[in-house]
C-alpha cells in the first residue's frame, strides 16, 4: 500500500503503529508504490521512516527483483542492478531477506542462484528466496541450489489464503516441508475480500482493488467462507480478519502470512492473529467452506 494507496504520512503512521504492536518484519519489492510514486515508492517510504525512526537494526526487511518494467527477469546483470537500486532506495547496506520475484524461464537457474551466492558472499543480502514458484521449477531451484557455489532458497511466497489454495497445497507445501522453507504468503486477505468489508448486499467499497475482488469472490463460495469466519471469529471475540490469517498461520510449513493495512485502526484488526489459536475443529470449519478443487 505504501506509496500506492497511502502518502508517505500516512505510511509511517502504520509503520509506527505496527513496530508499537510488536511488528519487525516488513516485505515490500521494487515494483511496488507505482501509483503514487513511481516504482520503488515503497521501498523509498520505507528507507525514510527507518532513517528517521533509526530503527533499522530492530527490523528484518524483505525486498523482490524481476518483476520491474526496466529490470525484468533474473539474470545476474539484472539482479545486481536490482539490489543496488532497492539498497540505495531502503538506505541499507544488507537486504535480510531477497526474493526472484518470479521465476525467469529465460534464465537458467544457476546463472540466478550464483548471483545470489555472491551477493551473500559481498554482504548485500543475508538470504535469497522463491516467489511464484511453481512446483516443478521450485524443486529444480533447490536442486540446483545444493550445489556447491550456490544460494539456496529459504523461504517461498506464494498467492495463498483461504480463497487460494489450490496452487499452494499439495506439491509446493510438500516441498516447502521437506525442504525446511518457510512459506510467507502474500494476499493474506485475498485482497481484501477476508476482512468482512465486503458482503453480499453491503455498500460499495471505494478500493483500487475493489472491483477485481468483486469479479474473484463476490460469489457463493466467497459468502460461504464469510459466513464461516463470521463465526469462529464471534467464538473468539477477534475480527474476521483475524482468524482468516489464524488459519493462514496454522497451514502445513507457513512462517507468517503478509497482510497490508492502511491506517492504525485497520492495522489494530489484523496483530491479534499472532496470538489467536483455532482449534483443530475450527480449522477444519474453515477449510471445508472452501474445499479444494481438485482436476
Amino acid at each position: 500500500m505504501f506509496g500506492w494507496s497511502l502518502d508517505e504520512k500516512a505510511s509511517f503512521a502504520v509503520l509506527d503503529a505496527y513496530v508499537e504492536g510488536g511488528g519487525n518484519f516488513i516485505d515490500t519489492a521494487d515494483v511496488y508504490g507505482r501509483r503514487g510514486a513511481g516504482a520503488g515508492g515503497s521501498e523509498r517510504i520505507i528507507g525514510r521512516w527507518m532513517a528517521a525512526r533509526g530503527n533499522r537494526e530492530e527490523l528484518v526487511i524483505a525486498t523482490k527483483v524481476g518483476m520491474s518494467a526496466e529490470l525484468h527477469g533474473l539474470s545476474e546483470a539484472t539482479v545486481r542492478r536490482g539490489i543496488d537500486g532497492s539498497r540505495q532506495r531502503l538506505g541499507i547496506d544488507t537486504v535480510d531477506l531477497y526474493y526472484a520475484h518470479r521465476d525467469d524461464p529465460d534464465t537458467p537457474l544457476a546463472e540466478t542462484l550464483a548471483t545470489f551466492a555472491a551477493l551473500i558472499e559481498e554482504g548485500k543480502i543475508r538470504y535469497a528466496a522463491a516467489s511464484n514458484y511453481g512446483a516443478p521449477r521450485l524443486r529444480e531451484a533447490l536442486s540446483v541450489g545444493e550445489r556447491e557455489g550456490m544460494a539456496s532458497y529459504v523461504a517461498l511466497q506464494p498467492h495463498y489464503n483461504l480463497m487460494e489454495r489450490e496452487r499452494y497445497e499439495g506439491e509446493l507445501a510438500a516441498l516447502c516441508e521437506r525442504h525446511g522453507l518457510a512459506c510467507i504468503p502474500y494476499f493474506g486477505l485475498a485482497r481484501g475480500f477476508l476482512t468482512g468489508k465486503y458482503r453480499r448486499g453491503g455498500p460499495d467499497v471505494e478500493s483500487p482493488r475493489a472491483q477485481g475482488v468483486r469479479d474473484s469472490y463476490f460469489n457463493e463460495r466467497g459468502f460461504a467462507v464469510l459466513e464461516a469466519l463470521d463465526e469462529v471469529a464471534a467464538a473468539h471475540h477477534a475480527s474476521v480478519a483475524a482468524v482468516a490469517l489464524a488459519w493462514l498461520r496454522a497451514q502445513p510449513a507457513v512462517l507468517a502470512p503478509i497482510a497490508s493495512a492502511t491506517s492504525p485502526a485497520q492495522l489494530a484488526e489484523l496483530l491479534p492473529s499472532v496470538r489467536l489459536e483455532l482449534s483443530a475443529a475450527e480449522i477444519a470449519r474453515l477449510s471445508a467452506a472452501r474445499p479444494l478443487s481438485r482436476p
